[in-house]
C-alpha cells in the first residue's frame, strides 16, 4: 500500500473531495485527522469508516486554535504527522460590484491563511517525517471567473504559496509542498450550489462540450487519484509543483460558445 502507515491531516474531508480523498488514503493504509465544520457528517463518516485509523476533529479552520488542535490530534493519536492535505474551502460567487471587504477577508481566511497556519504549525513534525503538504487550490486560481472574484483570488494566492514553499521548505526542510487545481468536479455541494442558482435537475447531464469534452463532470475520487501520488513516496522529490485536472488545455482554450 502506498501510503502504509502514513499519518495525514485532512482539512474539509467530511464532504466532496475532500471525503474522496480520506477515503483513498484508508485504502492505502494510511492513518488519517479528519477535519470538517459539520458534527452529523463526522458522525456519519465514523460511522461507515469506523475509528481504526481515522480520527475526526470537527472545528472552522479559520479559528486561532485551529492549526495548533489539528497537530495536537495527530500526535496525541498517532504520534507524529507525515502529511497535510489543505482541502477545505468556501466557494461563493462574487464580482467587483458584491465583493465587499468582509467577504474578501472571510474568503481569504479560510482558503489562503488556514493553509498556512496549518503549515506553519505541522512544519516541525513534517521536518521529522521529511513528509509533504498537498494543497488543493482551482483551475481559477489563474485568473478566474467573474462571477467568482474573491474565490479566484483567495486561489491564486494559495498557488504563490505553494510554489514557494514548496521550493524553500524541501530545499530547507526536506518537506515536499504541491498543489492540485482541480477543474469543475460534481459534488454534492455543487450540486446544492447550483440548484440555489436556478439549474435545473440533470443540469450536469447537458453541459456544452466547452465545459465537458468528455460529456460529464470529473469525479472526486479523480482528484484523489492524483493526490494519493502526490502524497506518496513514488513522487519522489517533486515539489513546488501544480498540477492541472481538467478536460480541456488551460492555454490555448479555444472559447467559441458560451452556456
Amino acid at each position: 500500500m502506498r501510503l502504509e502507515n502514513k499519518v495525514i491531516i485532512v482539512t474539509g474531508g467530511y464532504t466532496g473531495i475532500g471525503n474522496a480523498i480520506v477515503r483513498a488514503c484508508l485504502r492505502e493504509g494510511a492513518r488519517l485527522v479528519v477535519n470538517g465544520l459539520r458534527e452529523e457528517k463526522a458522525k456519519q463518516l465514523i460511522n461507515e469508516l469506523g475509528t481504526e485509523n481515522l480520527v475526526v476533529h470537527t472545528q472552522d479552520v479559520t479559528d486561532e486554535t485551529a492549526p495548533e488542535q489539528l497537530v495536537k490530534v495527530a500526535i496525541d493519536t498517532f504520534d507524529k504527522v507525515d502529511a497535510v492535505v489543505n482541502n477545505a474551502a468556501i466557494i461563493k460567487p462574487s464580482d467587483i460590484a458584491t465583493t465587499d471587504m468582509d467577504f474578501l477577508k472571510r474568503m481569504l481566511a479560510v482558503n489562503t491563511l488556514a493553509p498556512f497556519a496549518i503549515i506553519q504549525t505541522a512544519l516541525p513534525h513534517l521536518e521529522k517525517t521529511k513528509g509533504c503538504v498537498l494543497n488543493i487550490g482551482s483551475i481559477n486560481a489563474w485568473s478566474g471567473e467573474p462571477s467568482l472574484l474573491a474565490y479566484s483570488i483567495s486561489k491564486g494566492a494559495l498557488m504563490t504559496m505553494s510554489r514557494n514553499l514548496g521550493d524553500a521548505l524541501f530545499r530547507e526542510n526536506g518537506v515536499r509542498v504541491n498543489q492540485i487545481n482541480p477543474g469543475w468536479v460534481l459534488t454534492e455541494n455543487e450540486l446544492a450550489n447550483q440548484k440555489a442558482a436556478g439549474k435545473q435537475e440533470g443540469w450536469h447531464k447537458e453541459l456544452p462540450e466547452l465545459f465537458s469534452p468528455a460529456n460529464r463532470l470529473l469525479k472526486p475520487e479523480e482528484i484523489a487519484a492524483a493526490a494519493v501520488f502526490l502524497l506518496s513516496d513514488e513522487c519522489g522529490p517533486v515539489s513546488a509543483q501544480v498540477i492541472e485536472l481538467e478536460q480541456y488545455p488551460m492555454i490555448g482554450r479555444n472559447i467559441t460558445k458560451a452556456w
